[in-house]
């Protein structure tokens, strides 16, 4: 198969309880066949599916996991799963407040004087039946349908654990005599199974507000997306269109305080627009004739025209927000270990009860059966893989989203982790450290500047920051033809004009080519690029014509990130194809130690190789076709935003605002969100590592101390709730 018949989607997956779902959906998905790649994220109650659709259609994923309870949202129904959460929501506080009434009115009755009487008895259970089956109704039907397909979930421990509970003390309400006959109190347990379920469903209501808050980041990029928007028609009137209708090249008109909706150029106009949601920057950037804008911001008081360039899926906005969803829903190569441990915890766990239950039987035959019981259900109770399949997703979800509200872009959570463990960063110079719209400050040429407008001509053609420089500056000049054009990486460009070959590029260009400069213009060209200027040199098959010094400032921020990495422990690299001496230059300026100029495309990919080879975990930051292989070849690759698409396709993070002091903000985010997956993964496991033992009655031998099943189902339901929380700590 092609790689153009791979489908990449997503799927809103209504129907999952726990992390044991979601590990059984991706499961099933996976062994589909023409299902290539499949993952499933709990927290973000969506699948990410790769699939031919030549062999499999999502209306068959969709048939084949309705059985088990879970439904695959496709189609125009993609957009009901934020209106399901909602009323799940209200359900569940509605359920959780009745179940917390009914349980306080349980344990009140348990507690009075005539509490051992029949009456109090029959009371707690006409109470407690509405809370089993009424407010806890939801972990039975989930329980069978999982028992029907041969599996289980969360939902089969809290239904095996209250209904036992109950089931038994029914019967000791109704059959009292069996146990008294033997010696044996008939103990009830009505007040325990309310006392699960209500704690259960309060974990469940807090969870869900917690999980919201982790995915706010992404709901505020969505809903930044305008619905509709003026198009300035043919004649010049004026009509409201959805922006679904837009088409590149159409004229759009942008009032004071509206949202810009696609992507375009300004024709028109000016005005301030505000793009912090996008970009971080709290400033509001003046947008006039010729300056790009975006989809999202915010327009000032101004007005403007533009002309459409990017819409729908192709917008900067739209494809941060893809970025965004699709780095939350991957996974961190950490998280497979517990998804393993997801698909056998609740299996174990049962078997565990089980182990518990007979041992009881064995070791204290008077008490066995009762406190056997206890201990069992206890055991079913506090044993929780809803913190384990939350540990991780939630703390990307909220480090990520959190990084995306500042300007980072992480493609994946495998990259994120990653960068925790640069120790060194190799910068690129050109729109990188420098602001990449460089200017021309200084001429000198051979023959009176007859040939300048071949030099404009040619440089049009070249996609370089360097050869805009050039056209920018001599704008007004003839557009002359050129044949037989060809770019150069490297080195710069060669066309064909009037029937002569030039050449425009750096001094290495000239050299491969046979074309000496005069000694006068090499002494002149170093002593400007000591100055930190870049030397253009242009010239015919025979001889230099002129050369053109360029000056590229250093961008604002640049030399403080350098020092910010550096006191981080992290080594700092500068690259350019520029001469060495302009790369001497800008290093003393920002800072770097380690610099090397006049390097080539390839060159750069074997500088980090080399530094990979002395044992050096890379980064490489850069916005040009030229820096691609290098990029490729890094451990982390950062593009710049502003730069070229290639080098946005190839790298692992972007920073949409051309700022390198993102960068060591999101080395520390990227740390800061594995120390936090860390803590999470820690107190998911020393929770049941410490806590099934109590419940067993691992303390009873020594301390006479057996955990009640009421208040396992507070801890549990506080386990899965504090692992949230700890990740909400990021946005901070």
């Amino acid at each position: 198969m092609t790689k153009e018949t791979i489908r990449h989607e997503r799927f809103p997956l209504a129907g999952m309880h726990c992390a044991a779902c979601a590990g059984r959906a991706e499961r099933t998905l996976s062994r589909l066949t023409g299902v290539t790649e499949a993952t499933v994220n709990f927290a973000s109650a969506e699948a990410s599916v790769s699939y031919r659709l030549s062999e499999i259609s999502p209306a068959q994923m969709k048939e084949v996991l309705a059985p088990m309870g879970f439904e695959l949202l496709i189609g125009e129904h993609k957009e009901e799963l934020e209106d399901r959460r909602r009323q799940y929501y209200r359900s569940l506080r509605r359920r959780a407040l009745t179940a917390a009434l009914l349980s306080a009115a349980v344990m009140t009755v348990s507690m009075l004087p005539l509490g051992g009487s029949a009456a109090t008895r029959i009371a707690g259970w006409a109470l407690a039946t509405p809370v089993v089956f009424g407010a806890g109704r939801e972990f039975f039907v989930n329980a069978w349908r999982q028992l029907r397909q041969h599996t289980s979930n969360m939902d089969t421990l809290v239904a095996l654990s209250t209904g036992i509970a109950y089931v038994f003390s029914v019967f000791n309400v109704l059959c009292p005599s069996f146990w008294t006959e033997r010696g044996v109190e008939p103990h009830v347990y009505f007040d325990s199974s309310c006392g699960v379920i209500t704690f259960i469903l309060i974990g469940r209501l807090l969870e869900e507000r917690a999980k919201r808050s982790t995915a706010s980041s992404l709901r505020k990029l969505i809903g930044l997306q305008p619905h509709t928007t003026t198009v300035i028609l043919p004649d010049g009137s004026q009509a409201e269109r959805s922006i679904a209708t837009v088409r590149p090249g159409d004229l759009l008109e942008v009032k004071p305080g509206e949202k810009i909706a696609v992507d375009g150029t300004v024709t028109e106009g000016s005005s301030y627009v505000d793009e912090s949601l996008m970009s971080g920057e709290p400033v509001p950037v003046l947008k006039e004739a010729g300056r790009k804008v975006f989809s999202g911001t915010l327009n000032g008081r101004g007005s403007f025209r533009y002309r459409a360039e990017h819409v729908g899926s192709e917008t900067m906005l739209a494809r941060i927000i893809d970025m965004v969803r699709n780095a939350q829903n991957s996974k961190a190569p950490v998280q497979r270990i517990t998804d393993r441990i997801a698909a056998v915890f609740v299996p174990a766990v049962i078997a565990l009860a089980l182990l518990t239950f007979t041992l009881w039987l064995a070791l204290s035959p008077a008490e066995g059966v009762t406190r056997g019981l206890l201990a069992a259900v206890t055991v079913l109770v506090i044993a929780c893989p809803c913190a384990l399949g939350l540990a991780t997703p939630t703390a990307l979800m909220a480090g990520m989203g959190r990084a995306a509200e500042r300007g980072i872009l992480v493609r994946d959570a495998e990259s994120l982790q990653r960068a925790r463990r640069i120790d060194t960063v190799v910068l690129d110079k050109t729109g990188t450290i420098t602001e990449g719209r460089p200017e021309v400050t200084e001429v000198l040429t051979t023959d009176n500047g007859a040939t300048l407008p071949v030099l404009a001509s040619l440089e049009r053609r070249s996609e370089h920051p360097l050869a805009e420089a050039v056209v920018r500056h001599w704008e007004k000049a003839e557009n002359l033809p050129v044949e037989d054009f060809m770019s150069l990486t490297g080195l710069g460009v060669s066309g064909r004009c009037g029937g002569s070959v030039f050449y425009a590029g750096n001094l290495a260009l000239l050299r491969r080519n046979g074309i000496l400069p005069p000694e006068e213009l090499l002494a002149k060209a170093r002593r400007l690029e000591e100055q930190g200027r870049t030397v253009i040199w242009f010239s015919s098959v025979r001889e230099v014509l002129a050369f053109i010094a360029i000056s590229d400032r250093v961008r604002n921020g640049s030399r403080e990130a350098v020092a910010t990495l550096q006191q981080k422990g992290i080594e700092v690299h500068l690259l350019t194809g520029d001469a060495e001496a302009t790369a001497r230059h800008i290093a003393g300026e920002t800072g770097i130690s380690h610099f090397k100029g006049s390097v080539l495309p390839e060159e750069k990919a074997d500088y980090v190789k080399f530094l990979h080879e002395a044992g050096r975990t890379v980064a490489m930051a850069g916005d040009g076709i030229n820096d691609s292989a290098a990029l490729a070849r890094a451990d982390l690759s950062i593009a710049m935003s502003g730069g070229s698409d290639v080098a946005m396709d190839i790298a692992q993070m972007t920073l949409i605002r051309p700022d390198l002091r993102l960068l060591p903000e999101a080395i520390r985010l990227s740390r800061r969100t594995v120390g936090v997956i860390r803590q999470n993964l820690f107190w998911a496991f020393i929770y049941n590592l410490i806590g099934i033992p109590i419940a067993a009655g691992a303390l009873y031998p020594a301390f006479g101390f057996q955990l009640s099943p009421m208040l396992a189902g507070a801890a549990m339901a506080l386990s899965s709730v504090s692992v949230v929380c700890n990740s909400l700590r990021l946005k901070l």
